[in-house]
């Protein structure tokens, strides 16, 4: 795991690319590609629901190399096991999911290992004293891949920048036309699904835009931050 005391100090914004819950890997892949070559991505979290481990195992040896190959993080949701069989870089749990010292276990001390913390400060400092690699708040927006049980506030993301450098992301609804607000308020990573896959434009042209205003509202002499374990 990345020393804290190392991580910059307010990094410019990255894209944090979750796939559709569906998907079929072979199709897939080409529309992956295309979003990877277009401009900077930190990680791609493989999130499928409903589907069996062979076809979760299947989606990661179509899409893990794509990935791994333009030095993006590929990380799975939920499934340390799977994670770790497959030669995931790491797996993002839920508060329902596998334990953060469980999945820390199985996954190693080198891997990614995150943690969904809804709209709670509380929740965060647990993950991030246990030693999670980035904890995740939100929903900030209602979602077309996930239903909003959680509503988390802007602020969130600023009261936590100002106590912590573990870094933060934040998720749910997110899209070209309201992320800014998130940027500035403090988010490292912007997790986004259905606001890349489902870009009127296409892939590509989300993630170029979306690190246009990265760029255009990152602090001045800064560095992008790292995903590491």
């Amino acid at each position: 795991m990345a020393e804290q005391d190392e991580a910059p100090a307010d990094p410019r914004c990255r894209l944090y690319l979750i796939t559709p819950p569906a998907l079929e890997p072979a199709s897939f892949a080409d529309a992956l590609k295309a979003a990877l070559d277009a401009g900077d991505v930190a990680c791609v979290q493989l999130r499928l629901k409903g589907v069996d481990d062979d076809a979760i195992r299947r989606a990661v040896d179509a899409l893990r190399g794509i990935a791994q190959d333009r030095d993006v993080a590929f990380i799975m949701n939920d499934r340390p096991d799977l994670a770790k069989a497959t030669g995931c870089d790491g797996v993002h749990v839920g508060q329902t999911d596998t334990p953060y010292a469980e999945a820390r276990r199985i996954m190693g001390d080198d891997a990614i290992v995150g943690v969904t913390c809804h709209d709670s400060i509380d929740l965060a400092f647990e993950a991030a004293e246990a030693g999670a690699d980035y904890v995740a708040f939100g929903a900030f927006f209602e979602s077309t891949t996930k239903q909003r049980r959680f509503a988390a506030d802007p602020d969130i993301l600023t009261r936590w920048q100002a106590v912590t450098v573990v870094p933060c992301v934040a998720i749910g609804g997110i899209t070209v036309e309201n992320c800014r607000p998130l940027v500035r308020a403090g988010a490292d990573f912007i997790a986004v699904a259905n606001g890349v896959w489902g870009y009127e434009g296409g892939p590509a042209a989300a993630v170029r835009d979306f690190n246009r205003i990265f760029e255009e509202e990152a602090p001045a002499d800064r560095n992008p931050p790292a995903l590491t374990g």
